[in-house]
């Protein structure tokens, strides 16, 4: 996986991204405690997670994209991060990347070449999938049966490829819970403080509990 640019260290902190030089060491290493965590629920095997907050600002993005980058740290692994949130895409700001196109281009023509949105993110071994430019219907693609074989075709194709995708809230959305019935394992991100312990438990419970690997706190 070639890397047209590279991000520096300074350029990582600034985005909040743990990579293997951050000073802030306590976050790297959380990160990789869940990165522990859900190899030993996978049996080591690569899989599909997604990632949605209780609300807007629970950090959904932030945890994703870290997941990603924390399975991207090891050297013998690849990460893809799937930018879902069609209502607030944020990954391409993020990670500075002006897309051409993007998951709903792909999904939206059956003649479409998938190497058309994958793009390289500046990390080692991290690729980035971001919305697309038609996002009015998320539900209409993500209910779809080529986003069900899309998911198939890339785990299946790059077996040591993590795919991490951050999704609308859940408690704004029905996008979450669609596209965890296509996943291997859903997490829920609650911001610190922000709410309370019944909404907490309201929120996981939308999602299948066979899938369901359990909620982080934000903040």
């Amino acid at each position: 996986m070639q890397e047209p640019r590279c991000l520096t260290p300074d350029d990582l902190d600034e985005r909040r991204i743990i990579h293997p030089d951050s000073r802030n060491r306590d976050l790297v290493n959380r990160f990789r405690d869940i990165r522990t965590k859900l190899l030993e629920v996978s049996g080591g095997n690569n899989f599909t997670l997604i990632v949605s907050g209780m609300g807007e600002g629970a950090g959904s993005s932030f945890m994703a994209l870290n997941l990603a980058a924390a399975f991207a740290l090891d050297r013998s692994k690849t990460a893809l991060v799937i930018d879902c949130n069609m209502r607030n895409p944020t990954m391409h700001s993020i990670l500075d990347i002006i897309p051409e196109t993007g998951l709903t281009d792909f999904l939206d023509d059956p003649d479409y070449d998938i190497s058309k949105i994958l793009y390289p993110t500046g990390i080692p071994r991290l690729r980035l999938i971001p919305a697309g430019s038609r996002r009015e219907s998320a539900d209409e693609f993500f209910t779809s049966f080529r986003m069900k074989q899309f998911l198939k075709a890339v785990r299946q194709r790059y077996p040591d490829r993590f795919i991490v995708l951050d999704t609308a809230p859940i408690t704004d959305s029905p996008d979450a819970r669609i596209l965890a019935e296509l996943c291997d394992y859903a997490m829920l991100v609650v911001p610190h403080g922000r709410t309370t312990a019944a909404a907490v438990e309201r929120a996981a419970a939308a999602f299948n509990p066979d899938k369901f690997v359990g909620a982080v706190i934000n903040g």
